[in-house]
């Protein structure tokens, strides 16, 4: 339960920082004395902007958030689960950031998202002799502990 919540809301943490970046560095990258492209003064800039801060900040959930599920759980299943951000991300910069996005552009997101879990489904991790790694604290191969 606790691992479903926290990766719930890892997913949630980097869906929402990822509109909140792409929100702040356009309103920068709008400004005229910004056309140029990048520059110091663009960076001082967007250190002051709270559209900024606040992807920062939800991005450093994000992955406290992540560490705290691999270690609860496999990988195989966490970063299959946390794919399903491409969708969110989609879908926020569709509805919040009003960017266009086709028909085509949906289908290959939730393309993206198959394959992931797909390839989460194709088994666990195997050493080079076809057995499951072992846990850690275990002895592996040749009697050493990982």
């Amino acid at each position: 339960m606790k691992t479903a919540f926290v990766i719930t809301l890892a997913v949630i943490a980097q869906a929402v920082a990822n509109t909140l970046l792409s929100k702040g560095m356009k309103v920068i990258a709008s400004m005229p004395s910004f056309s140029d492209g990048f520059s110091l003064m663009m960076l001082a800039y967007a250190l002051r902007s709270p559209f900024i801060w606040g992807g920062i900040i939800l991005l450093i959930v994000f992955f406290a958030c992540f560490l705290c599920a691999v270690s609860w759980a496999d990988l195989s299943l966490v970063l299959p689960v946390t794919a399903l951000g491409y969708i969110l991300n989609v879908f926020s910069g569709s509805y919040f950031l009003d960017e266009p996005v086709s028909p085509a552009h949906w289908f290959g997101s939730v393309l993206i998202v198959l394959g992931v879990f797909l390839v989460s489904l194709s088994g666990a991790a195997k050493d080079k002799t076809g057995g499951p790694l072992p846990k850690s604290g275990e002895p592996g191969p040749g009697g050493v502990a990982c």
